[in-house]
């Protein structure tokens, strides 16, 4: 039997609005909690035995977790005090993937709010299946923002063959070498007040995986931006297509706007990333923008040209349309007093390389970009082996 279920869940609360970014979808309820329980365990079992067979030869990564499929919802949402009272309600209805995005201006009986009830009740008329329950998430002024890629920053992961990809889906994220620098110094953000963010390529599904290895590495109240593989087979609807598979550019700087959107302009943001792809560009990009050292249509009329984007028309006009929108929140924010966003971009490197080449219009905000060694345990066993058997001057 299946039911509605939160693929996630991300609410956030700022002095001005309740930001809430959500995403639901169909999911099997294989084992019900009646069964009996060696019942369960052989059901378990099969279902175990079933996704094994489906494994080995995926068309795509996403098949053997059966969410491709994308559905219309209509959820309510409910805002209860620190007594339990209910001070919110208010129904929204989603995207045909099953999205939510929507903010929620806060007033006085809103900022009361302390909790989040979610029910679905779109899918069956008159009845409401509880989604879960959340708590919101508070910034505060001064905002402090963190944004950490997850593959190759924080864990080294693989994707480049069929083997690596079947690893990535059968085992846990434990299973690759951990970039431990990058880890402490993500760690040490939040120790000082920054709201952490993890923002990956991997597929939607990896969500319950990747909060898994967070929280074994004592990163709690991260909010995870995934690619949603739902929308790239779409015939229709063309947010993200099959070449974005590759070309992480526009994903990547469009969940950075998505999450400056929902929290609003930060006095200071500290971004993470690796040489592997595009992040310099992508982070820098974002700096020119908060920085204001070019317009918002010369940035994106820089951008479409890159390899790194390859936008169809349609990418175009969401991204130019971000753009000018962060571009107005930052102008009525600097009308409020505020100054300049302090900014930090840490790349870890590839190689040895000892700096980074950006194109022409870029260069002049490198002076906010720092390398460093994050060596996972594998490579720096064989840069140390590189290093002994060269031969001394």
């Amino acid at each position: 039997m299946k039911r509605p279920t939160l693929v996630h869940f991300l609410a956030i609360m700022t002095e001005e609005n309740l930001n809430v970014k959500a995403s639901i979808t169909m999911k099997e309820n294989f084992i019900s909690s009646h069964a009996p329980q060696g019942f369960a365990r052989e059901v378990a079992q099969g279902i175990v035995r079933e996704i094994e067979k489906e494994l080995p030869t995926p068309r795509f990564p996403i098949q053997a977790y059966k969410l491709l499929s994308g559905s219309a919802f209509q959820i309510k949402l409910v805002g209860i005090d620190q007594e339990q009272n209910e001070v919110f309600k208010k129904n929204f209805d989603s995207d045909t993937f099953g999205n939510l995005t929507f903010k929620i201006p806060l007033s006085k009986e809103k900022n009361k709010i302390k909790a989040l009830q979610v029910y679905e009740i779109g899918k069956e008329p008159g009845l409401e299946l509880h989604l879960g329950t959340f708590i919101p998430l508070v910034i505060t002024n001064p905002k402090k923002i963190i944004v950490c890629d997850f593959d190759k920053t924080l864990v080294d992961t693989k994707y480049s063959t069929t083997s690596d990809v079947y690893n990535s889906l059968t085992k846990p994220l434990e299973f690759f070498p951990t970039v431990t620098k990058s880890v402490d110094l993500l760690k040490r953000y939040i120790a000082e007040g920054y709201h952490p963010f993890i923002l990956s390529a991997s597929p939607h599904f990896y969500e319950e995986a990747m909060r898994d290895w967070l929280y074994k590495n004592q990163i709690f109240t991260a909010g995870i931006f995934l690619k949603d593989y739902r929308q790239l087979f779409s015939l229709f609807e063309l947010d993200l297509t099959p070449k974005d598979l590759k070309v992480q550019g526009l994903y990547k700087l469009n969940h950075l706007l998505d999450i400056l959107l929902l929290t609003g302009i930060p006095d200071e943001l500290a971004l993470m990333g690796d040489n592997f792809e595009s992040d310099p560009i992508i982070y820098l990009s974002l700096t020119a923008l908060l920085k204001e050292t070019q317009d918002p249509w010369q940035l994106w009329n820089f951008l479409r040209k890159l390899d790194a984007f390859q936008m169809n028309k349609k990418q175009n006009s969401i991204l130019l349309n971000k753009i000018y929108h962060i571009s107005n929140l930052l102008s009525a924010w600097k009308d409020k007093g505020h100054s300049d966003t302090k900014v930090k971009i840490y790349i870890r490197k590839k190689v040895a390389e000892d700096k980074i080449v950006v194109p022409e219009n870029l260069t002049p905000l490198l002076n906010h970009m720092e390398l460093y060694e994050g060596l996972a345990p594998s490579e720096a066993i064989e840069q140390a082996k590189i290093l002994q058997e060269s031969p001394k001057n």
